[in-house]
């Protein structure tokens, strides 16, 4: 299995409404690196996974969706609770939704989501695609 990983960051504002959440019920903001990693079980033609620039580019249209957003107020969000490994899975998903349609998107075997919050604490969704 080949795997490329591309990382840009986003900043976000939401509160976790629940007691198991502590000080972090009340609003606050959180800086997260995004690590997302193109899964494929054989390179394409040319002997790559994707290509660099167009995985940026893909991230970086669903990371504009949150960035500098409180996710109280956005409508993906409401009634649910936004903690990193649900926002992990919220970026996997919609990065899918976005390539699954291209020639090396349809032979994806799986992304892998890692959100880090800090260089000590991280979550990670994985997501398998059917690959062709």
């Amino acid at each position: 299995m080949f795997s490329l990983t591309v990382r840009r960051h986003f900043m976000i504002a939401h509160s976790l409404p629940r007691e198991a959440f502590g000080p972090a019920q009340a609003l606050h903001g959180a800086t997260f690196v995004a690590e997302v990693a193109f899964r494929r079980r054989t390179l394409n033609d040319d002997a790559i996974v994707l290509d660099i620039g167009a995985a940026g580019s893909i991230i970086e249209e669903v990371l504009s969706g949150l960035n500098y957003r409180n996710l109280d107020e956005h409508p993906d969000f409401q009634g649910k609770l936004s903690t990193t490994e649900a926002l992990a899975e919220y970026v996997a998903q919609s990065v899918a939704g976005k390539i699954k349609d291209t020639d090396d998107g349809r032979e994806l075997a799986g992304i892998d989501v890692t959100l880090r919050e800090n260089p000590d604490a991280w979550a990670t969704y994985s997501l398998d695609l059917s690959a062709a």
